[in-house]
């Protein structure tokens, strides 16, 4: 129950890779965040240091990961933050992943469109036509 949660704002840095395991679809990829700063002295915003994240994507995620992102693009991700810290080869490492619980993209600097993915489920239904339950009109303006 005491997981890092965070939020970051920033690029994707690497082309998705996705696999399909036996666990379920897995998406991954480097994102790069940068911090923004105002350099009162040139009168400029300037950046700072960046950092970089792997997002971890699973599941229908990491499915809609594959067909959605591609590098350059940006995108805010909220999911646990794992750092782990490991020797591999005599070599000493550390890595900030992100198990990504959402990702979507950053509509501050660009616009996207949404494409609703078909669940299985849902198809198999619409196939034995079934009609999607009708909705309510618009309420009408009062006057």
């Amino acid at each position: 129950m005491n997981e890092t949660l965070v939020t970051v704002v920033g690029n994707v840095a690497t082309t998705p890779v996705f696999r399909e395991l036996a666990s379920g679809p897995v998406a991954r990829f480097r994102l790069a965040v940068t911090a923004r700063y105002y350099d009162a002295v040139q009168n400029v915003w300037a950046d700072g240091h960046t950092n970089f994240f792997t997002v971890w994507a699973k599941r229908s995620l990491g499915s809609n990961v594959q067909g959605s992102l591609a590098i350059g693009e940006p995108v805010i991700v909220q999911g646990r933050l794992k750092v782990r810290d490991e020797e591999r080869g005599g070599q000493h490492w550390t890595s900030a992943d992100i198990d990504a619980i959402t990702i979507g993209h950053d509509l501050s600097r660009g616009t996207s469109a949404f494409r609703r993915v078909l669940k299985a489920n849902t198809a198999l239904t619409e196939a034995a036509g079934a009609r999607e339950p009708e909705r309510d009109p618009e309420p009408e303006p009062v006057g």
